[in-house]
């Protein structure tokens, strides 16, 4: 059994594979200050409620954003799972050309998006992940990640916008009937809900219009089935596309 982790800003998402199966997820807030032993106990009290037990695990592959956490996960790997984990980042057999100015740049998840979308539509296509940042990343038909773009996400803009404001209120992030609202509320989700859908649809088709080409595009992260059904732009939402990309490439680094 493969256990992979997707450290990300705000949330750390873990999932265990039997062969190419996603057996079994879980999404937990990522805190850095976490200790080895609190992170190790976590994970086999995730493990344990899903009838999995430690020694199942017969690997790990890690995707990190936050590199103040690689340390600790690597120790708690080894201490509690026996296991030295396979860190995806420079020098990871991706298959896949990066052309970025400084690859080195480039956020690992961004990197295991692209292969698993590729991985599954070998064409042209747009990664769109709806995480602590909302990034957009192209792949073109040969197979090559070009780049994209990065803007704020959905959080961080829902905390600005009430954390600069005296009178508007914290709004649950869901779609409003219209996209008139017709009190508070439904203003503040009409602007965040319609206003992303049409964020991802423009800058979508800006990134199709640069690459000269139709493309396929993939959506993942915790909203993403909410932002759908806002978007004409996304063809397919996996929420789970970055632990298949984690499994891809684990294959892909151990041959």
């Amino acid at each position: 059994m493969l256990l992979a982790i997707d450290v990300g800003n705000t949330n750390t998402v873990i999932g265990t594979f039997v062969a190419e199966r996603l057996s079994a997820h879980w999404r937990i807030e990522t805190r850095p200050n976490r200790t080895v032993d609190e992170i190790g106990v976590l994970f086999i009290q995730l493990l344990a409620h899903s009838g999995i037990a430690p020694t199942a695990v017969e690997a790990v592959v890690v995707s990190s954003v936050v590199p103040s956490m690689q340390s600790a996960i690597g120790e708690m790997s080894s201490r509690y799972f026996a296991c030295t984990p396979m860190f995806i980042g420079p020098g990871t057999k991706t298959h896949m050309p990066i052309r970025y100015d400084n690859p080195r740049e480039v956020g690992a998840d961004r990197i295991v998006n692209a292969v698993a979308a590729y991985a599954r539509w070998p064409a042209a296509l747009i990664v769109v992940d709806f995480g602590t940042a909302t990034t957009f990343d192209a792949v073109n038909g040969k197979g090559e990640y070009l780049g994209g773009a990065i803007c704020p996400g959905i959080g961080i803009s829902m905390d600005a916008l009430f954390n600069a404001t005296s009178k508007l209120p914290r709004v649950e992030f869901a779609a409003p009937p219209s996209v008139i609202g017709s009190n508070t509320v439904h203003s503040i989700q009409a602007g965040l809900v319609f206003g992303y859908g049409a964020l991802v649809d423009g800058i979508c088709g800006r990134i199709a219009e640069a690459m000269g080409s139709s493309v396929r595009v993939f959506a993942t992260g915790g909203l993403a089935p909410l932002l759908a059904t806002q978007s004409k732009a996304i063809d397919e939402v996996d929420e789970f596309l970055t632990l298949e990309g984690l499994r891809i490439l684990f294959g892909r680094g151990t041959v």
